[in-house]
């Protein structure tokens, strides 16, 4: 289904708007004391874990919030669409571009757009790319280049979704390293708590996932870390706090709440004094059940890369407010578009500034900020971080996604 300017953003007019107008009144007593929110078993999921552990959403008048462990994105994706009030949930810790494809259709039964909100990031950083054991000796690291004698394609690559983050991370470094990703592999989906299980059945060659899982493989010894994906490009955008459309047009002031409560919590997950203590929590058997010490290193920035490579302290780890890490930037989100474009998994002719501007709620994101008592300091000036300079020393202007597409030699155009 060829996506248009009518099909994406005619049933999201009204919600994208309706909010604003709301605001604006001056109560914050939220409509609804009740949400439910998905989150996969994902170290930049703590916002939402720690805004219920430490009763953040009560705080700011939502006492009854549900945080639901989610078996995958798929199963996040269908539960968004079914919705809280059908036994679903009404937002997530969601993969970035998920957001979008949602939004429009692309990955929703029947091509059925349904409305989404995206209100904070979660985190910056932190994800990384794995290697099997069986191919160490190859060296393959920030250059894929090496694996090329290994790969071929019968060989199994695995990310999480088609689309999503990780798809488009492990993608980029194959490419980078002259690897097709369509045609010189085989590029499989797999859960995120379910990678390390299948590397050790020798079925995978290489992963891309968020922690704590890659450093399990590591600490398990059935593989190593080939590159952060910080070092491919520094400070990237990654998981997002996102809401449906539809939750928001009726409860502007608990969507308003719900992004209070998570930006308080990135805040306190990302101060040092705070990484035992969070590592703790989310290991815990309700949330991850993972022991804290796969969890703790790369929360304080040591990565033991499992080829003899050790760093400590590195500013490449996850930050969940540092540097802007929780804000909504467009540019951003224009970015995972373009990159979803040049993967085929939006057509080319999708208007990406209307689609950004439909679905990406920064507007909130400065209220909620300014009510959880955010120095005006700390919140950026623009929509837009300007240029984004990769490893490979490419740079996206996203004021010309265009020349980025250009640039790139290996690409499937065309849509999915």
């Amino acid at each position: 289904m060829s996506i248009t300017r009518r099909t994406a953003f005619a049933s999201a007019g009204a919600i994208a708007m309706a909010p604003r107008g709301v605001f604006a009144q001056g109560s914050t007593t939220p409509e609804v004391r009740k949400a439910t929110l998905g989150y996969i078993a994902l170290t930049d999921a703590s916002p939402l874990i720690i805004a219920k552990e430490k009763g953040l959403f009560a705080k700011y008048g939502m006492p009854e919030v549900e945080v639901s462990k989610q078996a995958s994105w798929g199963a996040t994706r269908d539960n968004l669409v079914l919705g809280g009030g059908s036994g679903g949930i009404d937002g997530a810790h969601l993969l970035t571009p998920m957001a979008y494809l949602i939004h429009t259709g692309r990955i929703v039964q029947n091509n059925q757009p349904m409305p989404m909100a995206l209100m904070a990031r979660l985190n910056t950083n932190g994800q990384a790319i794995s290697v099997a054991e069986k191919h160490k000796a190859l060296g393959a690291k920030l250059d894929a280049g090496p694996l090329r004698r290994a790969l071929n394609a019968e060989s199994k690559v695995a990310m999480t979704f088609r689309g999503g983050t990780h798809d488009l991370w492990l993608r980029y470094w194959l490419a980078a390293a002259g690897i097709d990703p369509e045609r010189d592999v085989s590029t499989i989906v797999v859960p995120p708590p379910q990678m390390v299980a299948n590397m050790r059945v020798g079925t995978m060659d290489a992963f891309c996932v968020g922690e704590p899982w890659n450093a399990q493989l590591v600490n398990q010894r059935l593989g190593y870390t080939a590159t952060t994906t910080g070092e491919i490009w520094k400070d990237h955008p990654e998981k997002c706090f996102a809401l449906r459309g539809e939750f928001v047009e009726r409860n502007p002031r608990a969507a308003e709440a719900l992004t209070a409560a998570v930006i308080e919590a990135a805040r306190w997950c990302d101060a040092a004094a705070n990484k035992e203590e969070l590592a703790t929590i989310i290991g815990r058997r309700a949330w991850f059940n993972v022991p804290p010490a796969d969890i703790l290193g790369r929360l304080r920035g040591e990565v033991d890369y499992g080829d003899g490579r050790q760093i400590t302290n590195t500013d490449l780890a996850m930050k969940f407010w540092r540097d802007h890490a929780s804000y909504p930037f467009k540019s951003h989100d224009l970015w995972f578009l373009t990159e979803d474009i040049r993967w085929g998994v939006l057509p080319p002719d999708t208007d990406t500034n209307a689609l950004v501007n439909a679905v990406n709620r920064e507007a909130i994101w400065r209220a909620a900020a300014e009510r959880a008592g955010v120095p005006a300091g700390e919140t950026p000036r623009t929509s837009s971080r300007g240029h984004e300079t990769f490893f490979d020393g490419k740079v996206f202007d996203p004021e010309n996604p265009q020349a980025w597409l250009q640039s790139q030699s290996i690409k499937r155009m065309g849509g999915a």
